[in-house]
């Protein structure tokens, strides 16, 4: 037996997939005391903060007694939707500790905010190295949101805080899912999922500008015009106040889209492409390194080429270490290598055209700048390397010596 509670959106609770809110046969009251219960879950509550913040208007010569009666009818209530057979203390249990109100969730209770802050935790940890991990825990926890924390209690203050923090969050992750689906240029799912989030956050402008990037980025240049003017309409229309500047800049955008597509020559087609100096090595994705890996196999096998795959292995690695590591290759490798972080332990280099004892070169200069560091020790650290075209011979393995 699992009973769900969904605060996300509309209220509601199941029990075993079917709905049994409505049975309850609730008043407003006790369901405001219900929902404010639920919302500081586990946590040990004054009956006078509960007053104040749910009866402060009660005119009622003992609002103490109130309090009681009301959380006596909300106990007996919770016990008449749960199956007679079920231990009370596994589900949803109210008590009175000195002097203390406190709802506990049991063990068979399972609540989407709870899943929702967990999946983008497990999404954070994984977009560095894990990135279509990222995207699918992100995917999921937006799918959870189906709008602002319990927005039936629509003007409650004591609820302000915990909505503003949960719409915050969602806003945070459609911004990085939509940075990690432009990396890997899949516009149509951007499109795609700004639509979704629209219907549930219609006025925020961040989401409207993802959405016309992304039609531009598809040559819609006509949807983004009309999405333009109806969101600025629309905006103008239920805010009462002027967009962003960032808001009204993506007219521009949209404007210079067909001339930027229609009358471009090299020159213009190249500055575009020019991105970023060419200076010291590449650090990427391991999607693009798997690219970049297999361009380069063919080139090897062409034209001869020494060009090396190694391995990178560090012990008793962390996050805090990776960033350092990745400064440390940015400055020992060449301009042309390539490198990405396959794991927290392991890390792909690619060396191109590596002379005769080339690699010695390059794995000495790492461990001079990691023991100069500090970051970890040099006996941490080993290389697994072999030539990219060679199919004949295994790899071959670089320890530190001193």
């Amino acid at each position: 037996m699992m009973l769900s509670i969904s605060t996300l959106g509309g209220f509601d609770i199941k029990l075993d997939g079917q709905s049994i809110l409505s049975q309850s046969g609730r008043s407003y009251k006790l369901n405001k005391l219900f929902e404010y219960f639920i919302t500081f879950r586990n946590k040990k509550l004054l009956p006078e903060m509960i007053m104040d913040n749910l009866f402060s208007e009660s005119e009622s010569d003992d609002p103490k007694n109130m309090l009681r009666t009301q959380i006596f009818r909300l106990r007996k209530n919770i016990r008449s939707f749960l199956p007679d057979d079920i231990d009370e203390s596994k589900c949803l249990a109210i008590n009175f500790t000195n002097g203390y109100y406190c709802l506990d969730l049991g063990e068979d209770v399972e609540i989407d905010v709870d899943e929702f802050e967990t999946l983008i935790n497990q999404g954070d940890k994984s977009i560095e190295y894990e990135p279509e991990a990222a995207i699918d825990f992100y995917y999921k926890a937006i799918n959870l949101y189906k709008g602002l924390y319990l927005s039936d209690m629509a003007y409650e203050v004591w609820l302000v805080s915990t909505r503003n923090y949960y719409q915050r969050l969602y806003l945070r992750t459609i911004k990085r899912l939509v940075s990690l689906l432009n990396e890997r240029d899949k516009t149509e799912n951007i499109i795609a999922l700004c639509e979704q989030a629209l219907l549930i956050e219609p006025y925020e402008e961040s989401i409207n500008i993802y959405l016309m990037e992304a039609m531009l980025h598809q040559g819609q240049q006509k949807n983004a015009l009309n999405h333009y003017e109806y969101s600025l309409k629309m905006l103008k229309k239920e805010l009462n106040a002027e967009p962003s500047s960032s808001f009204k800049e993506m007219l521009n955008k949209i404007q210079s889209f067909s001339s930027e597509n229609n009358n471009v020559d090299f020159n213009s087609i190249n500055d575009i492409l020019d991105t970023e100096t060419a200076q010291g090595p590449v650090q990427c994705n391991i999607d693009s390194f798997k690219f970049l890996l297999n361009v380069q196999k063919r080139k090897a096998l062409r034209y001869n080429q020494n060009d090396y795959l190694c391995i990178m292995d560090i012990m008793n690695n962390n996050n805090k270490k990776s960033k350092e590591i990745s400064e440390i290759l940015k400055s020992s490798l060449r301009r042309g290598d390539v490198f990405t972080f396959w794991n927290q332990s392991n890390i792909m280099i690619m060396l191109h055209n590596v002379d005769n004892g080339g690699i010695d070169v390059v794995r000495k200069r790492i461990y001079d700048k990691i023991n100069d560091s500090k970051a970890l020790s040099g006996k941490d650290v080993k290389f697994i390397y072999s030539l990219i075209a060679d199919k004949k011979n295994g790899p071959m393995v670089g320890q530190h010596t001193k």
